[in-house]
């Protein structure tokens, strides 16, 4: 006996709205356990294709044979689907990182058997033997200030990750600049400010002293197997802005270019802004991860090593601390970022970077400063890496 349509509307509600709830709910449980990229919309699409199938064979259309195939090979796509793309995740995952998390601070820790921390030839002529001045700083220079340390600082277990009690630790750029103006530390060990950093400086009623003690270079990188080895400052810019977007444009292969870019109050970060001058930065095209609950979306820049990729970071960090032989440092402007360009200044993107205290220094701190600027402090720079301001 034929169904009336109210009867199989009535049917099709019965039996549509609880696989549109379990849908909801799945959904959001895949997205939280980290399937909002692909997991997440396929739990939607088969939900909504599976309402479909029951709703046809509850009104009848098509014939059974038709629906079953039809469902079949969605089916089948979606196998297709989710092996493709747990292959690319293999094999994305199978690339190399260059990651600040990776790099094991405690290799040079002061005072660590076996640490890779720079040492002066003889013993130095300034010491601290009670109360050293709070340091923290970006996880490029820490080899170079835990150096310091190894030199006039008592010998103490100084873990860079230990912040109860201790008074030489690494936190990177952006949180030690905080640290610094709420009082936490004494010394930071960074890049130049961002406008951000400056801007909270004056509203906490605190000024930045900037000592430079070292020079160091500002690199961008490729993937080894891109054909590009140079970039002008104009053409940075461009891919930056997103006005250029395909490494054609720039001498490479017929592929876009994906730019990667790191978080906001990161050294890195401010000088690339700093680069871009009055050039608007387009937002970062990395993957994003996104809080579902609170709509907080949390940006992730490793610089996973894409071929198609560009990345950036300081000599010292990409060319040592972090090297991969799958990276190509570029010249800019047809300069290659070394130590001789870094010394001449022929590098374009040779910066200082500084001990930064929030307001003059106190005689014990400023007695620091002076002697990581004489002939031995400056003798740690040279030695951990860098290039001496002197």
């Amino acid at each position: 006996m034929k169904r009336s349509i109210w009867l199989n509307l009535l049917f099709s509600i019965v039996a549509v709205v609880p696989i549109a709830l379990l849908a909801f709910v799945g959904y959001f449980i895949v997205a939280l356990l980290g399937g909002f990229r692909f997991y997440a919309p396929l739990t939607a699409v088969v939900a909504a294709v599976l309402c479909a199938y029951i709703v046809c064979s509850i009104f009848g259309w098509f014939t059974s044979r038709t629906r079953g195939i039809a469902f079949a090979s969605f089916l089948g796509l979606c196998l297709l689907a989710t092996g493709g793309y747990e292959l690319n995740k293999a094999y994305v995952n199978s690339l190399a990182e260059v990651n600040e998390q990776e790099v094991s601070l405690q290799q040079y820790q002061p005072f660590h058997p076996g640490s890779k921390v720079a040492l002066l030839e003889q013993p130095a002529s300034y010491k601290i033997t009670d109360n050293p001045p709070r340091l923290d700083g970006a996880t490029a220079l820490y080899p170079l200030y835990s150096a310091f340390v190894q030199a006039v600082y008592p010998e103490d277990e100084y873990d860079p990750y230990d912040f109860a009690d201790n008074p030489v630790v690494c936190s990177s750029t952006s949180y030690a600049y905080q640290r610094l103006l709420s009082g936490e530390t004494d010394i930071i060990f960074t890049a130049a400010p961002s406008l951000a950093q400056e801007k909270d400086a004056k509203l906490a009623g605190r000024e930045l002293v900037l000592t430079p003690i070292g020079r160091e270079a500002f690199v961008f990188f490729v993937n080894k197997r891109n054909p590009v080895s140079s970039l002008t400052t104009e053409q940075i810019m461009d891919i930056y802005s997103g006005e250029l977007t395909n490494w054609k444009q720039a001498g490479g292969r017929n592929d876009r270019i994906r730019a990667f870019q790191r978080d906001e109050g990161s050294g890195s970060q401010s000088m690339l802004q700093k680069i871009m001058k009055d050039r608007t930065l387009m937002q970062a095209p990395s993957d994003d991860v996104m809080d579902l609950m609170s709509g907080i979306i949390s940006r992730t820049s490793s610089y996973r090593n894409y071929k198609n990729a560009i990345g950036f970071s300081f000599l010292y960090y990409a060319s040592q601390m972090n090297r991969s032989d799958e990276l190509k440092l570029l010249a800019i402007d047809g300069v290659e970022p070394d130590k001789e360009s870094i010394r001449s200044g022929a590098y374009p993107y040779t910066v200082n970077f500084y001990a930064v205290t929030a307001g003059p220094p106190s005689a014990k701190m400023q007695a620091f400063l002076d002697w990581i600027v004489s002939p031995e402090g400056q003798e740690l720079v040279a030695k951990t890496g860098y290039v001496p301001v002197n």
